[in-house]
């Protein structure tokens, strides 16, 4: 009803007033402030009562954001990590850990199946850390190895390896899995030369010590990390370039559903009750794949089954239930070549440079 009517002279004035008042508003909206971090971040000023006139410029704004990040490939070593501050320690696994703190040196109790698994993860990181040494020594085959025990829980696999003669630092976010370990340990002088323990996590430790490690171990440890692309990063920062990473874990299927948690937690109880996750356990594809592209090259991965009526673990090719990895971290280092051309701007420097020979060359590549 108001198209086509002309407005009175008042109106014109109000409208005048309207627009400078406007224009005073938007010159102080368009103070937009960069973020302390430098990035393509901004943040229009502006009063609560015209917001409505410049949320239009602020969904533009952040529109830009978007396309400025979206054309821009952002390039990374494979061992560098992205998250610095991000933990990957589940506080509802440490809550579950902490009560059973006092029974990790039980082999007949709920770590019955961890003292017998060492009969062949012992052998596993012992006979592939081998294959990097020239020499060793007798009944020491691993001696001048450093190897880092993540998860070390109660010690479990932390002291056979110091026994082999590697110097090992075990790591738990649990203190009273460390007490326990550090308790045990005492009992053999040997051990306590050999084997160090913090009550930490890995991003602490990586934070002190990057490329610090021959090896480093994750022993039924990754199906209880909140974050396993950020562990897996964080693993592969602390290994010297050439050293190995070793974790055994549980592949995600409808068996391991069946008998990992029903049968063993809620049936038979040889597993404490709700120790386990199933959405948490992750199949050897996935695995690889994020191993693969931080970096690691995986060579070998086995699958383990256990036996309840022996109480003996043995190697198999099915890897439906548990199964153990090896991957070797890359001791080339390939220099990030970044790209900032941006979605259609590539024909252009081709018509662009055409006459150029060596701007051909580099556009054949």
């Amino acid at each position: 009803m108001w198209r086509g009517r002309k407005l009175s002279s008042s109106g014109n004035r109000f409208l005048g007033v309207l627009r400078s008042s406007c224009w005073g508003t938007q010159a102080e909206g368009a103070r937009l402030t960069r973020s302390a971090e430098n990035q393509f971040s901004w943040t229009p000023q502006s009063k609560p009562w015209v917001f409505s006139d410049y949320k239009i410029m602020w969904f533009k704004s952040y529109r830009m954001t978007f396309a400025c990040l979206n054309r821009m490939k952002i390039y990374r070593y494979p061992w560098t990590r992205l998250y610095s501050s991000q933990s990957t320690v589940d506080s509802s696994e440490i809550k579950t850990f902490l009560a059973l703190a006092h029974r990790w040196w039980d082999e007949q109790g709920v770590y019955a199946l961890l003292h017998s698994m060492n009969d062949l993860r012992v052998p596993f990181i012992r006979d592939n850390l081998l294959k990097t040494v020239a020499q060793h020594q007798p009944g020491k085959p691993l001696s001048g190895i450093k190897i880092l025990d993540v998860g070390c829980g109660g010690g479990l696999l932390t002291e056979p390896l110091g026994r082999l003669g590697a110097s090992v630092i075990g790591i738990d976010p649990v203190a009273e899995n460390i007490k326990t370990a550090q308790h045990h340990k005492s009992f053999d002088p040997v051990l306590d030369k050999r084997i160090e323990y913090r009550a930490c996590s890995l991003e602490e430790i990586v934070e002190e010590t990057a490329e610090a490690f021959d090896a480093v171990v994750a022993s039924e440890v990754v199906e209880h990390v909140i974050d396993l692309e950020t562990f897996i990063q964080c693993c592969c920062q602390a290994l010297k370039p050439g050293g190995s990473l070793f974790i055994t874990t549980i592949n995600k299927t409808q068996l391991s559903y069946a008998l990992g948690i029903v049968f063993s937690e809620q049936i038979t109880g040889i597993v404490p009750k709700g120790t386990h996750t199933w959405e948490k356990f992750v199949s050897p594809e996935k695995l690889e794949s994020i191993l693969e592209s931080n970096g690691l090259s995986v060579q070998t991965v086995a699958g383990m089954l256990y036996n309840p009526f022996s109480g003996y673990w043995h190697w198999s090719e099915n890897t439906s239930l548990n199964y153990a990895a090896h991957a070797v971290k890359s001791t080339e280092q390939e220099d990030p070549v970044p790209e900032f051309v941006f979605k259609g701007e590539t024909e252009e420097l081709r018509h662009k440079d055409s006459t150029n020979p060596g701007v051909q060359e580099e556009l054949k590549k």
